[in-house]
């Protein structure tokens, strides 16, 4: 019995088919969440041991040397000062869900016990005990373990369905831009070159470690005769490999924006370690990635029995399918699979 209108997508080694299923997806609607009104209040505060206290109070003052102070000195400090203005702490109106966030961002970069330690000692006032603290920083953890875990998904599909040929990283130069108008203008040169010359691309935004400079890591798909200027050998010194190194720089993007690294993506291996630099500055930063339009997950097409090696996954509901197999659009005929024959399947997301 053949499988009509299946979802097919690359996983690096093999073709892999979802069937076609009726049943209607309903988002479930999720209920409001609650309010809450957050004061801002200093990080978690250093504990002092008793030994310190003791220390502190049995040491002798720096005054208890002095001489007496005069009359007029007391009556000076006896003075009322000035009534100052104490800041009220700011009040904000936000959810739980919100302040996870922010507390989450503000903690890059940490261990993940660290973290959790700091978030839940920021949220336990907003609960009604530390357990119910602890239970509901879990599972926003959790969430963000599954996020990452679809993203990376997202990511490796979309990439293996493209010819991708270049790996490039970019960065910009203080005397010709700020860091808000290297991130706009480098963004809309890439809008720029998809719309007219056909670039596809996948990346994500970085900061390098030490001077937190901003700087583009991407994998792009540039058809020939479209690269502007020119790609030329540069020997410069590397300070994290610490020793020359021959790059392969672009004349264009060096002149607008500052420093541009091309690295050819010539087989599977090379594409193999690209996903893995991407997918490691994506779970590090917590960034989203960043696709330019036309990079579906799947392609479409109707599978025959004969094209079937074994059903796979959880309750068998995928399809492993021979590397040879028939693609079929709607009952026609299209050739065995090959990046010519995708090309013209219909696709989706």
């Amino acid at each position: 019995m053949p499988y009509g209108e299946c979802k097919i997508y690359f996983d690096g080694s093999h073709y892999i088919g979802i069937p076609h299923t009726t049943r209607p997806s309903r988002r479930r609607e999720k209920p409001p969440e609650e309010e809450i009104v957050v004061t801002e209040k200093e990080a978690e505060p250093p504990t002092e041991t008793e030994e310190n206290i003791k220390a502190a109070e049995s040491a002798p003052s720096e005054n208890d040397d002095a001489p007496v102070a005069l009359a007029e000195n007391i009556e000076e400090a006896s003075e009322p000062m000035p009534e100052t203005q104490s800041e009220q702490p700011k009040a904000r109106t936000m959810t739980r869900k919100e302040l996870f966030e922010e507390l989450y961002q503000s903690t890059a970069g940490q261990s993940k016990s660290a973290r959790k330690k700091f978030i839940v000692y920021n949220m336990k006032p907003y609960f009604k005990d530390e357990k119910s603290t602890v239970m509901y920083v879990n599972e926003q953890f959790e969430r963000k373990l599954r996020n990452l875990v679809c993203r990376r998904i997202r990511l490796t599909r979309k990439v293996n369905l493209q010819e991708f040929n270049y790996f490039c990283t970019f960065t910009y130069d203080g005397e010709k831009h700020t860091e808000e108008s290297f991130k706009k203008k480098l963004q809309g040169c890439f809008k720029m070159m998809c719309h007219r010359k056909g670039w596809k691309y996948v990346g994500v935004w970085e900061r390098s470690p030490e001077k937190q400079r901003l700087h583009f890591h991407g994998l792009f798909y540039i058809p020939e005769g479209s690269m502007p200027g020119e790609l030329v050998e540069v020997k410069d010194y590397s300070p994290i490999k610490k020793k020359v190194q021959t790059t392969i720089q672009n004349s264009y993007f060096n002149k607008r924006f500052g420093r541009s690294d091309f690295k050819t993506v010539d087989d599977r291996s090379v594409l193999g370690e690209a996903i893995a630099y991407l997918t490691k500055y994506m779970e590090k930063t917590g960034e989203k990635m960043v696709y330019s339009k036309g990079l579906p997950q799947f392609f479409i097409s109707d599978v025959m029995d004969e094209d079937i090696v074994c059903p796979i996954g959880l309750e068998d509901k995928k399809l492993l399918l021979f590397d040879d197999f028939s693609c079929w659009d709607e009952g026609c005929y299209m050739g065995k699979v090959s990046k010519a024959v995708i090309e013209q399947m219909r696709k989706c997301n």
